[in-house]
Parts: structure tokens; C-alpha cells; sequence
């Protein structure tokens, strides 16, 4: 069975994080995508560590994607992304608002030649507003989304939450637009502008603070790792570490006491015998159980959870989640072959399903290593790929270098 995105093309003319998370997602659902880059590459190329000359990390997130790298600056290297986007269905990009524009490959140029063009950009801020023209990174999206002030224990410095949550959520966001337009195209005809933000797609997954800063004036703080409606829900020390316990509602509330903790005289506890005092009283609660976990290490508590049907589990470091059984069970860490890096491990697919919907067919590439066959395949003759070549205005790295005066430009 074909995969979705099976004759699907993109053109990727992304870097870092947001707008490759995207385009790779793309890839795996089937689709061709061509990344565009200069000739010093992505910016997460440089990245440690490097293996063989190829980033570790860069590889991780850009599997199922053709690399041509390209001078912009020069007419026929803009004459080369042109062509493709004449023949693409989706276009990504992520340039400070108004680079677009300024090179001639915005969306109001690109869709002359495509009208059924879809065209996604992403950015810090958006392509609208009073930053508009802010360039932004996800450490600063996540300071002014209000993520950083209800991220930590309280009383202590802002929090960045662990990962690059607004790139991947602006990604996600993006990616969900697109689909969503290449349906609308599919449906309708017709395709479009979409665009999000850093700032856009992390703020609206703020879903329950938002809720309470407008239904009650309440304003989220950091509270560790408590949920601020539910308790117990949170992390709790034990006596080699810290387990997790989801037991919010009554039923999961009675069997963690009963069951787990073997303290029935909580249920009856005015300071915890309905579902708002235990949240009021949450520092009460977690001394409590504290005492009782601290008898014992994490196994046995999360084998106590686990009998009594309450969820909970261990609190990992990371390479003990990638060891995990389960994990390794449900594939979210698989081996690959990449040309230069040779076999390495890549994240697995988090989408499982009864067809065809997502697979790994190809490593990361290394930077231009698509140049050639991209230009042949748009109709470029054997003299002219050469010349282009020659002349600095394409490159591949496993080709001789590219003249300094090309190298880097963006």
C-alpha cells in the first residue's frame, strides 16, 4: 500500500528545528522533500556531536529529505528554487519575515508560477503584528509565552521546559495546516497561504490556564511537577528516586490509599476527602505519601500502582527511557545506515498504524548530496549542471569545495 504522501513534493527551505521537524514529518508520511540549503548547510550541520564529519543531530531530524545546496544570491541559484517551487505542492519556510520577499520566493511570487501552490511559513512571531519583523528562537517564545513563568518549582528562576517545545509545537501546528490545506486543494481546487509562530503555536497549547486566567482571574505559576486542578498528580521521592502518580478522580483517589499506600483513614481526611481540598492541601498530600514511598524504592511502588490499577510509573533519565522494554518494544529507537555516519540509531515512528501511513525509507543527507540529480531531474543539461557547479552556484560537499566567496551565504 502507497504511503499518503506518495507523490506529494515539498520544497523544504528550512533550518534548525521548527520548519525541518515539519518537512521530515512530511517525508515519512511519503512525500519528496527537497531541502534547500546554502553552502554552509542547516545551522544544526555544526552541531555536536559530529561523526565523520556529519551532526548527529541534524541527521536524527532530517531523514527522508534530498539536499541541494544553493548560492540565493545568485539569479541562477533563485532561478533553481523557482523551478522547483513550479513544480512542488508544498513550500516550508521558516526566514526572519520580509528574507522571503527580499529574495523573490515569497508566496505572492512563487504561486505566479503554482497557483495551486500551498505555502507554510514559519516564524517567531508571525508575518503580522508589532513583532512582526522580531526574529525569535524557542527560548524566547517560551519566555513570552508565560511557559517559562509556570515551568520550575516555585520561588525559583524561570524554567525552560526541557526540550524545544515551541519549535516542535510550531512544526506540529504547521503541519497540521498543510494537511489540512492540501484536503482544502484536494477538495476544492485551490491552495494557500498558512502561516504560525513560535509564540502562536506553544501559546495554544496553554488549554486549561487559559481557561482559568478567563474563567476565575487565575494566574499560573510554577507548581513543580503538580497538576493544578488534580491530586495527587505529580512526582514523589521514594527511596532510590521518584514515581509518578496519576489518582485525580475518586475512584483512582480511593485505591491509591486503600491499595497502594495501605492508608484507608486518608478517604475520610477532611484535608483530602474530596477532589478540591486535596488540590488546596497538595503540600499536606505529598508529605503524606512521601512518608509512605520513602520505605521503599521506585520498582516496588510502581509494581504497587500497576496491582491496583492506578497509573504511575518511574521517573527516567533519559538513556534509561531508551532502554526501557517497552520502548524498545513499541520501535521508538530503530537502526539505519547513513552514508557517512554508517549505522546509527534514529527515533522511531510515534504513529502506529493498520496501513500505510509512515516509514523510514531514507537516512539524512549529507549537504548536497542531491544537488546533481534535483538539477537533472528539473531538466538542467549535462553542461550546464557542470557550469553551475564550476561557477559556485550550487554544491556538494563530497565534491571539490565550493569557492570562499559562496561558502556561507544564505
Amino acid at each position: 500500500m502507497p504511503l499518503p504522501l506518495e507523490g506529494v513534493r515539498v520544497l523544504d527551505l528550512t533550518n534548525v528545528m521548527a520548519g525541518p521537524y515539519c518537512a521530515m514529518v512530511l517525508g515519512d508520511m511519503g512525500a519528496e522533500v527537497i531541502k534547500v540549503e546554502s553552502f554552509e548547510g542547516d545551522t544544526s550541520r555544526r552541531f555536536e556531536p559530529q561523526i565523520n564529519g556529519e551532526s548527529y543531530c541534524f541527521a536524527v531530524l532530517n531523514r527522508n529529505k534530498k539536499s541541494i545546496a544553493l548560492d540565493l544570491k545568485d539569479p541562477r541559484g533563485k532561478a533553481v528554487v523557482t523551478q522547483l517551487a513550479s513544480k512542488a505542492d508544498i513550500v516550508l519556510e521558516n526566514f526572519r519575515p520580509g528574507v522571503v520577499k527580499k529574495l523573490g520566493l515569497d508566496y505572492e511570487a512563487l504561486k505566479q508560477h503554482n497557483p495551486g501552490l500551498i505555502y507554510a511559513s514559519m516564524s517567531g512571531f508571525g508575518q503580522t503584528g508589532p513583532y512582526g519583523r522580531k526574529g525569535g528562537f524557542d527560548i524566547i517564545a517560551q519566555g513570552m509565552s508565560g511557559i517559562m513563568m509556570m515551568t520550575g518549582y516555585p520561588g525559583g528562576r524561570p524554567a525552560k521546559v526541557g526540550i524545544a517545545m515551541n519549535d516542535i509545537a510550531s512544526g506540529a501546528t504547521a503541519l497540521y495546516g498543510i494537511l489540512g490545506a492540501y484536503i482544502g486543494r484536494l477538495r476544492h481546487g485551490s491552495g494557500q497561504y498558512l502561516e504560525t509562530s513560535l509564540l502562536e503555536a506553544g501559546l495554544a497549547w496553554s488549554i486549561w490556564e487559559f481557561g482559568a486566567f478567563f474563567g476565575g482571574g487565575e494566574l499560573p505559576t510554577a507548581t513543580g511537577t503538580r497538576h493544578r486542578r488534580s491530586a495527587p498528580y505529580q512526582a514523589y521521592r521514594t527511596k532510590d528516586g521518584y514515581v509518578t502518580v496519576g489518582a485525580g478522580s475518586e475512584k483512582l483517589w480511593r485505591a491509591f490509599a486503600t491499595m497502594v499506600c495501605d492508608k484507608p483513614e486518608w478517604i475520610e481526611d477532611a484535608r483530602f476527602n474530596a477532589p478540591n481540598t486535596r488540590v488546596r492541601n497538595a503540600d499536606a498530600l505529598e508529605a503524606e505519601i512521601e512518608q509512605v514511598f520513602a520505605a521503599h524504592p521506585t520498582a516496588h511502588w510502581v509494581g504497587k500502582l500497576d496491582a491496583a490499577g492506578v497509573p504511575g510509573g518511574p521517573v527516567y533519565t533519559y538513556d534509561q527511557t531508551l532502554s526501557d522494554p517497552h520502548v524498545l518494544a513499541r520501535k521508538m529507537v530503530v537502526e539505519i545506515d547513513h552514508p557517512k555516519i554508517g549505522p546509527m540509531k534514529t527515533l522511531g515512528l510515534p504513529i502506529k498504524s493498520t496501513g500505510s501511513l509512515t516509514e523510514i525509507r531514507q537516512p539524512a543527507p549529507w549537504l548536497g548530496q542531491h544537488s546533481e540529480e534535483v538539477l537533472r531531474e528539473i531538466g538542467y543539461a549535462d553542461g550546464d549542471v557542470r557550469q553551475l557547479f564550476s561557477e559556485g552556484v550550487v554544491y556538494d560537499s563530497s565534491r571539490a569545495r565550493a569557492p570562499a566567496v559562496a561558502a556561507g551565504e544564505e
